[in-house]
């Protein structure tokens, strides 16, 4: 699609005029004159064309975009007041002044507002925040459309009137002294965020606590954890969505216990280990049951002296981790990896702290004998730093949802592996050159082959427990993010750095340079069909055997499992495999991620048990194999099992209160009731002709005749018995199998050997008057007796 159309269809309808005239642009560019030969450009032209380009329309857009997020932050300043009243132990509105000490106060308090206005005043506010939030969205996309129509005309000027000079340099001058597309938006979230948190809790009724990044929220259990990929495009409004749910947690290293507004998302640096065979990354890629990876982690600058974690991460089975965790400071490090330190010193002190023989103390020496001992056994060095900005949303004190938002991730090498030209001094274990100039994203500073950027920021969700949350799974299939199972920033980076030393890369790999963008209206239908195509496969089991699999989606037209009141079974599809491996682990809850509990894409089949309640009754269970429907191959094949300390209920939910039946079904049991009796008809007005024009002496034709009546007598009975057995499972909502082969079989078989004495005995007679050479039924065609009856 061509810029000029996608700019029409991106612009925000109040700010229309504000927009760059493009249209404007390529006109006074001439980009429409087909005749080349009249296609002058003269010196006016160029000069009107950079007028109107770098003057008017650059200073028209950053002159409203200044006005703009000036006004977003006066009205965030308006909310903040009238949110004042209701806080408690708010800073004065400048810090720099001495607050004063003072008990006597001539000022009056103010009265106490009234429930219903406090109500009132924190629902505005809220609909202001979202007013808000959304016009902040909008304009970091102005931002970053109009910048982009400046360098589009640009290159559009180069490339047909740049003979003279280019006007790129020309650009880039005039965008240092207006900046477009350039200002972060992140301090004014933070007090967007830290609003609405506290209106949510206030309207809630919660006390307001405080939100900090440093405070270590984690629980007992364990997380269910999404990864994904986020466009820079769509990198605000992400934020935007997740703020107005959680507020962002703001790392502080003074202290864990004041959040600061104006703080900046802290910058995380990570230094991996491997061998040289790059045994760790090939353990990881290729899912090696126990597979480890080893880290150095660190916030901000290692010149601040910040606190690094010695880390090992043990991959289990089903995706749960072990972890082993340590604190070291910085001039130990390296004395630790060559074994020639083993963290005495911290030891001693945690031991005079929390005693000798505690639990804390055991804990601290087994993950440091274990790690040292792994680096030792494993010959590990690093080789790979990632270096990233992480925004991290939490309510605190409530690790339910926890999101990491990761942007300007960066992999550089930091391996000594080529001795000739080590990226790393062999006798230091991190890059000095890094960490003494203290660079920052985007290290320009590095040489080309050992540094990767990478396009996309990270995002990570996880959830405690198996409760859904409807704004996450829209997040998850909107358009906004791409996920990406098992995104590992170690295995990515040394793919990308290592590609001569590494044997196999990750399946994400050749998604890297695809753009990952989506229409809204496409992810939209590709939600759709993925949910569709999962229902036909899955079916839900019922809330009273306490399973949760595939709750997520079920479409209308669908029924749940079938009660078991009546004896019900379940359909085939891939749910059973989930809960099978849940209750077969007995309540055993490990972090599981969203493609290794689907058993349908690993092509395995779930077993069920068969149990009393299980069993199908009536006439269909005579003659199972002559079911041809899925749900009936399915109920031959597969049986409920219910779980230990599970028992039948009796009645489902979904067969309690009136029964709605669709009159399709109504009626389409009633069409199939009246082919029979067709049928019946039509075999009984067969017969009576076949009696009556038989005679009194042919006992042949009128044996034939009560036989064809027996089978029309039955096919009238089996009409009406199926007709009333069928309406009788729908009144009853049972999910037995309609289709039923034995009576049309009866009556098939019945004709077909009626048929075949008729002939046999017709063939006889034309032997035995054939013998008795007799002309007058030489002619005649196929009857029974001397009489003719054309049988159809």
């Amino acid at each position: 699609m061509r810029f000029g159309s996608t700019l029409r269809k991106s612009i925000y309808p109040p700010w229309k005029q504000h927009y760059v005239d493009y249209d404007k642009l390529k006109k006074l560019l001439k980009e429409g004159n087909v005749d080349d030969d009249d296609d002058t450009w003269t010196t006016e032209d160029e000069s009107t064309f950079v007028d109107e380009l770098l003057n008017v329309q650059l200073e028209k857009v950053h002159e409203f975009q200044t006005k703009t997020s000036q006004k977003l932050r006066d009205r965030t300043t308006a909310c903040e007041k009238k949110l004042e009243p209701l806080a408690i132990g708010l800073k004065p509105e400048r810090p720099d002044k001495p607050e004063r000490t003072s008990p006597s106060n001539d000022t009056p308090k103010k009265p106490e507002m009234k429930p219903d206005e406090k109500e009132k005043l924190l629902k505005d506010v809220l609909a202001e925040l979202d007013n808000i939030t959304k016009e902040v969205n909008e304009l970091e996309k102005y931002s970053r459309l109009n910048y982009t129509a400046f360098f589009k005309a640009t290159k559009k000027h180069d490339r047909k009137r740049g003979e003279a000079y280019k006007l790129r340099p020309f650009l880039e001058t005039r965008l240092t002294k207006h900046p477009l597309n350039t200002e972060d938006y992140s301090p004014l979230l933070y007090r967007l965020s830290a609003m609405y948190s506290f209106v949510r809790q206030s309207l809630d009724g919660k006390a307001q606590e405080a939100i900090s990044f440093g405070e270590d929220m984690t629980g007992g259990e364990s997380f269910t954890s999404h990864k994904f990929w986020v466009h820079p495009e769509n990198l605000l409004e992400v934020k935007t969505v997740i703020l107005r749910r959680l507020p962002v947690l703001v790392y502080n290293p003074q202290t864990s216990k004041i959040a600061e507004g104006s703080q900046r998302d802290p910058t995380l640096t990570s230094v991996y280990f491997d061998d040289r065979k790059f045994s760790l990354y090939t353990d990881k890629v290729e899912h090696t049951p126990n597979a480890a990876s080893l880290r150095l982690r660190w916030y901000g600058q290692l010149t601040e002296k910040p606190d690094i974690q010695f880390e090992k991460k043990v991959i289990k089975d089903g995706d749960a981790s072990e972890e082993q965790r340590f604190p070291i400071k910085e001039k130990y490090v390296q004395p630790f990896i060559e074994g020639k330190y083993k963290m005495e010193k911290s030891i001693q002190k945690l031991q005079s702290r929390a005693g000798e023989d505690t639990e804390e103390v055991d804990h601290f020496r087994k993950a440091v004998d274990d790690i040292q001992s792994f680096i030792k056994d494993k010959d590990l060095q690093p080789v790979l730093r990632a270096n990233y900005t992480r925004t991290a949303f939490q309510i605190p004190g409530d690790d339910r949802i926890r999101i990491s938002l990761d942007t300007n991730l960066a992999f550089i090498r930091e391996d000594a592996l080529d001795q000739d030209r080590p990226c790393r001094e062999p006798d230091e274990w991190h890059r000095r050159d890094i960490d003494g100039a203290q660079m920052e994203y985007p290290f320009k500073a590095i040489r080309k082959g050992e540094i990767n950027r990478f396009p996309f920021a990270v995002l990570e969700i996880k959830t405690k427990g198996m409760k859904k949350y409807e704004w996450i799974d829209d997040l998850m299939n909107s358009h906004l993010v791409k996920e990406t199972p098992r995104f590992s920033k170690f295995v990515h980076g040394a793919a990308v750095l290592f590609e001569d030393y590494v044997n196999t890369f990750p399946f994400w790999l050749s998604e890297v340079d695809t753009d990952i963008r989506q229409e809204p209206e496409k992810a939209f239908e590709e939600e759709q069909e993925r949910k569709l195509k999962a229902a036909e496969n899955e079916f839900a089991v019922g809330s009273l055997f306490g399973h949760r699999a595939s709750p997520s989606y079920r479409p209308s037209g669908l029924s749940p499992v079938g009660s078991p009141s009546a004896q019900k079974s379940l359909p085939k599809g891939g749910t059973p495999t989930r809960v099978s491996q849940f209750e077969r682990d007995n309540g055993q809850k490990n972090g599981r991620t969203n493609e290794d509990v689907d058993s349908d894409e690993e092509g395995t089949q779930a077993v069920w048990d068969e149990t009393p309640f299980s069993k199908s009754t009536g006439l269909a269970s005579l003659f199972p194999s002559f079911s041809s429907s899925r749900y009936a191959r399915a109920h031959q094949q597969r049986k409920v099992k219910l779980p230990p300390g599970i028992r039948d209920p009796g009645v489902w939910i979904k067969d309690q209160g009136p029964v709605r039946v669709e009159a399709k079904v109504w009626l389409a049991n009633q069409r199939t009731f009246i082919k029979w009796q067709h049928v019946s008809v039509l075999l009984a007005s067969l017969s009576l002709g076949l009696y009556n024009a038989a005679g009194k002496s042919n006992n042949t034709a009128r044996t034939l005749a009560v036989v064809y009546t027996i089978v029309a007598a039955f096919t009238l009975l089996w009409g009406w018995g199926i007709y009333m057995y069928r309406n009788k499972l729908i009144r009853e909502r049972s999910p037995k199998d309609f289709d039923n082969m034995f009576g049309p079989l009866v009556v098939c078989v019945g004709l077909i050997i009626a048929l075949c004495l008729n002939f046999g005995f017709k063939y006889h007679a034309i032997i035995t008057n054939q013998g008795d050479h007799s002309p007058s039924n030489s002619t005649m065609i196929p009857t029974v007796g001397n009489d003719r009856i054309e049988l159809i």
